[in-house]
């Protein structure tokens, strides 16, 4: 295994916030980043040294993306399985093509997920009316229907109570490939935000609490306030699925911890995660550089916390809270460049630190 020394140039897939700080990160260990997206507005294109903006599956842009960049990464899970598989045949891509195709299809990362005895609501299925029936009587109801493709912060999915608003649902979802969940009575959504280096070594960050509003990451606590057993119970179980899929790079492991105290993984994000950005202000290595670092064959770097955490995503307008933040004592402030201030659109985040901790 060799190690991309620092000059060397990152391809990232993405143009999005997740971009811009991993490409932030690779900047300050002396490396430099293509971004290569489709959209005009490119909050990591901005930051980057070089930006491509063209289709993902654009043949002659990924090839001159390919000739200019020493390693290809993901910010952005919904890019086409096939644009990785065009550029692997020229560049090194991390993660790998395998590793997107399973974790961007809802059927196909629950199937893995199953197939490597890690615990998940109980799912089925649906690629048509006709397979409604089966799939209720697996998961019971009420039950949650998803897309299998596509969808995120709530989008692509709908809440069903009984056979008839199943049926709606999928019609309304576009009469598309899907999957229906059972519901879970959960005490708390959480994440753990695990690295995987080309010498197949982990670094997992602590469990977090994620507090959610209309489906958007609204909060994420760290750590979060789970017993000491479970919450090394939740690591193990991210460790086990980064070395099931071969991973390399970052893995966001979104989980529940039921009711009854049980862990159930509900999806996984082959990238940098919402709910890792705390790691930038308390911890000694952020997740971002550990994805550099691991993209690049570099050791990962130690993922401990020098104190706590709680992250606020501003959403929309929130932003123009901006004088405020700058203002407040202990608080973190990261803009993402964002010409547009929708409602429900990340525009930047705020985290806020605790009093710092004894290193062990």
């Amino acid at each position: 295994m060799t190690a991309l020394a620092p000059g060397s140039r990152i391809g990232i897939l993405g143009g999005g916030q997740l971009g811009r700080m991993t490409a932030l990160a690779a900047a300050r260990l002396g490396y430099r980043c293509h971004v290569l997206a489709p959209e005009a507005d490119s909050p990591a294109g901005e930051v980057a040294a070089a930006w491509t903006r063209a289709d993902y599956l654009d043949d002659a842009a990924l090839r001159g993306f390919a000739r200019s960049v020493d390693v290809v990464t993901l910010e952005f899970e919904n890019v086409p399985v096939a644009a990785l598989e065009r550029l692997a045949a020229l560049v090194p891509v991390r993660p790998s093509p395998t590793v997107l195709a399973t974790c961007q299809d809802r059927l196909l990362e629950k199937g893995f997920l199953t197939t490597a005895g890690i615990a998940t609501a109980s799912w089925a299925p649906v690629h048509g009316p006709a397979d409604l029936a089966t799939a209720i009587a697996r998961t019971g109801l009420p039950a949650v229907l998803k897309t299998a493709r596509l969808g995120y912060d709530g989008k692509g999915q709908a809440l069903v109570r009984d056979s008839a608003a199943a049926r709606q649902a999928w019609l309304e979802l576009g009469s598309v490939p899907a999957i229906l969940e059972g519901f879970v009575e959960f005490a708390m959504e959480m994440s753990v935000v695990i690295a995987r280096g080309l010498d197949g070594r982990c670094a997992a960050y602590v469990p977090v609490e994620n507090r959610h509003e209309h489906h958007i990451l609204r909060t994420t606590i760290a750590p979060a306030p789970l017993p000491e057993a479970a919450a090394a119970e939740a690591v193990e179980i991210a460790r086990r699925i980064a070395l099931a899929l071969d991973l390399v790079g970052v893995l966001g492991v979104e989980m529940f911890w039921t009711v009854d105290r049980r862990i159930l993984v509900n999806e996984l994000a082959p990238r940098p995660h919402n709910s890792g950005h705390w790691t930038i202000d308390a911890c000694w290595t952020s997740q971002f550089e550990q994805q550099v670092r691991a993209v690049c064959g570099l050791p990962l770097g130690e993922p401990g916390r020098f104190c706590d955490a709680v992250m606020t995503n501003l959403l929309g307008d929130e932003v123009e809270a901006w004088p405020a933040l700058l203002a407040e004592p202990g608080a973190r402030l990261h803009l993402y460049g964002k010409r547009e201030a929708r409602p429900g659109r990340k525009m930047g985040h705020v985290t806020r630190l605790g009093a710092p901790l004894l290193r062990r």
